[in-house]
């Protein structure tokens, strides 16, 4: 800011020679105020590129990182046409694409997690989140070429030896906006903390960096990442074997200290400008502010890998401050640990001696800690130039206690709102034909589920003999799928059975069901089918994760109560029947009977199902409110009511509409299905004088009604036994 106002200024006082030395002393002002960025950058999550000629980094350790992509495919369109068969006929249209992308220029060992656009497109247990299918090739030298590249490219193909990367085949791209969502990839090249030697490809600097879980070397100079090392992990240069190495410094103990060689007595030199004066040694000490620590920025693998921030404890210093900047993965106990240690040393950071020595002495080399004749203390070589007046030593001196290794302390990596990573299970289907609703034609209702959270639905599939023909999508929302734990006892379903009580588990904690009021219940909430049976249910309460205590029931709906009349066992197969099912109305439903398969993400085969039927389906629901009078002897008066198959409400107490071509009875005596004699009628009543019935004959009397499609199921007058 001060840069822009006096050069401004300058400028408007005295031409542009006033502007630039406004501008100069603007920055001196900035830098001070403003203080500086010490190291390579941490960088915000990065995005997939494909720049050309772009260094790709050298990742030690666990990383999260985005790559290059090296090779893409251009979009393919996927077209997927569904109905026919009297159903309206669609088209839906997809797209995927294959590339691949370069991970690391070092061999790896595995690829853990993958983002996608910030959400997680591959979990930790290795389950991708959308189709199509993942290759990682490590890097190493023996790596073959991908497949999928080698068809394309033929023999032109690399194998990128030594290069690590990793190939999307068919990538769904419908989560991305049908485009190549920006990657990062949780990149896991060595296991443990990383070593000076991992970084500078130096065997005898195996010592590992405390606490350091990853480190990103850009392909750059060494020197500016060994010195933004150097700020939290001090290290020292020492002369071995005629070359230069690289160390972790170690502050010597007390009886090291106590052998530490002194030096002598400075070499005098006529020259006053020349290395430490006349007198052969001088010492300088910086007189202006220090630059204190402010904060250090790292890679917190509690925050995804997501930059994390920690700063030092006590008073901020005078002047500007140092942010330091380390591009690698740390924990913030450990980085709060750095960071107070690295404040520590700005603080304590003594003068500096120039010394100039006539003796050559090998053991005196950079990294050597001394003592001088006239000066307490112990200091360490930091360089050594051997020039015509002698050896010329620059000193630093030591402070504080030999150094320990970082031990995790207190810090917090601050709040994160991380993506959800619920494994994809596979799919559990289950396939009814409800009864009419409505209509005179059955609705198909297909529940697709999953024990695990992560499943993202699946493709619906009609069987016939054996191809499978594309029905519908289930959708992401799993169907509440269940099973009883204990048995549930017939039930006339006439009447609301407030004592009625049904106990079962679904199949996954994360299910939930809800209780509904006896309006709600009027409109159709909280139906499911148990068996074959239809129940409503009141009242929901949780007992245990996944048990569930329902209450309040309506038993046999929908023209099933031969099926409530049976009831049901121990494990009879629960589902509710509410939106997260897929139905196919009438129009739509053209599946004959038979069975339904579904194809998800974690699924290796087709699942299939049969399509169970519930209720009466295409045939007339059974007549009600049957009433008997009169004797055999005097004669007998038979009455009902019909029903209609899709209207199973009686709001308005009027008659139901005839949804048969014609209205007709069938009225017997004895077993329904062998009767000893039988009645027709095409009224809701009928009387039979006396003598009508043979003496011979022994059983109830029940009326069938005759549909279009064929009979109901007989219901029984009550109360009469013919003898």
């Amino acid at each position: 800011m001060a840069t822009l106002v006096l050069t401004a200024l300058g400028t408007a006082l005295g031409g542009p020679i006033s502007g630039a030395l406004g501008a100069m002393v603007g920055g001196r002002i900035d830098g001070k105020l403003m203080g500086t960025r010490d190291g390579p950058r941490v960088k915000e999550l990065a995005v997939t590129t494909s720049s050309y000629g772009a260094p790709i980094p050298l990742h030690f350790g666990r990383m999260r990182a985005a790559g290059t992509i090296i090779w893409a495919t251009d979009l393919v369109e996927h077209r997927e046409k569904s109905g026919g068969k009297g159903r309206p006929a669609t088209a839906t249209y997809s797209y995927s694409a294959s590339f691949a992308v370069a991970l690391s220029a070092r061999p790896i060992r595995r690829v853990g997690r993958i983002w996608a656009d910030g959400n997680l497109l591959r979990g930790a247990a290795g389950d991708l989140k959308v189709g199509g299918a993942l290759r990682v090739h490590d890097g190493h030298g023996d790596q073959p070429p991908d497949p999928l590249l080698a068809a394309a490219l033929g023999a032109q193909c690399p194998a990128f030896r030594g290069r690590a990367y990793a190939v999307f085949e068919d990538l769904q791209l419908a989560d991305f906006g049908n485009r190549i969502p920006a990657l990062t990839f949780e990149i896991i090249a060595d296991e443990g903390e990383v070593a000076l030697g991992d970084l500078m490809g130096a065997p005898n600097s195996e010592q590992p960096f405390a606490g350091l879980a990853g480190y990103a070397l850009e392909q750059g100079a060494l020197g500016g990442e060994l010195a933004a090392i150097n700020q939290l992990y001090p290290l020292t240069c020492l002369s071995e074997a005629g070359a230069l190495a690289v160390q972790a410094r170690i502050e010597p103990a007390n009886a090291e200290a106590a052998l530490a060689p002194v030096l002598g007595e400075p070499a005098v030199s006529g020259e006053p400008e020349d290395f430490g004066g006349p007198a052969g040694q001088r010492s300088q000490r910086d007189s202006g502010p220090r630059a204190w620590i402010e904060s250090l920025r790292y890679y917190d693998p509690a925050r995804d890998y997501q930059p994390g921030a920690q700063r030092p404890g006590g008073r901020p210093g005078m002047g500007a401050g140092r942010r330091l900047d380390l591009p690698g993965v740390i924990e913030a106990g450990v980085a709060r640990q750095l960071v107070e240690g690295a404040a520590r040393r700005a603080e304590q950071d003594g003068p500096v001696v120039s010394w100039r020595v006539a003796e050559l002495d090998p053991s005196l080399a950079p990294g050597r800690v001394v003592r001088l004749p006239d000066r307490s203390g112990l200091w360490r070589i930091e360089e050594w130039e051997w020039r015509t007046p002698g050896v010329e030593l620059t000193l630093s001196r030591l402070s504080g206690p030999r150094a320990t290794p970082v031990a995790a302390g207190p810090g917090d990596p601050g709040a994160i709102v991380a993506p959800l990573d619920s494994a994809t299970g596979p799919t559990l289907l289950r396939a009814y034909r409800l009864p009419p609703q409505g209509s005179t034609v059955p609705a198909l209702a297909i529940a697709a589920s999953s024990a695990q959270a992560g499943w993202r639905g699946a493709a619906l599939y009609q069987v016939e003999s054996d191809a499978l023909l594309p029905v519908a999508a289930s959708g992401r929302r799993r169907a509440a799928l269940g099973a009883l734990v204990s048995p549930l006892p017939p039930s006339p379903a006439m009447l609301f059975e407030a004592a009625g009580e049904i106990i079962l588990q679904l199949v996954s904690d994360e299910f939930i069901l809800s209780s509904a009021s006896r309006a709600a219940l009027d409109t159709g909430h909280n139906l499911a089918a148990i068996g074959a049976e239809l129940v409503q249910f009141a009242q929901a309460e949780r007992a245990a994760p996944g048990l569930w205590r329902l209450t309040g029931l309506l038993r046999g709906r929908g023209g099933t109560e031969p099926d409530s009349r049976r009831g049901h066992i121990v494990g009879a197969p629960f589902t509710l029947l509410d939106d997260a099912v897929t139905t196919l109305l009438p129009s739509e439903s053209g599946v004959a009977p038979g069975r339904i398969a579904a194809i998800g993400l974690a699924d290796e085969a087709p699942v299939i199902c049969d399509i169970e039927e519930l209720g009466t389906g295409l045939l007339p629901p059974a007549p009600v409110h049957l009433r008997l009078g009169g004797s055999a002897a005097t004669g007998l008066t038979l009455s009902w009511v019909r029903r209609a198959r899709g209207c199973w409400q009686w709001p308005d107490r009027v008659e139901v509409p005839l949804v048969e071509e014609q209205e007709r009875y069938l009225v017997g005596a004895g077993t329904a299905d062998r009767p000893e004699a039988q009645w027709l009628t095409t009224q809701p009543h009928l009387l039979l004088a006396p003598g009508s019935l043979p003496a011979e004959v022994q059983g109830p009397l029940w009326v069938r009604q005759i549909g279009t499609h064929g009979l109901s199921q007989p219901a029984f007058f009550p109360d009469l036994l013919l003898t």
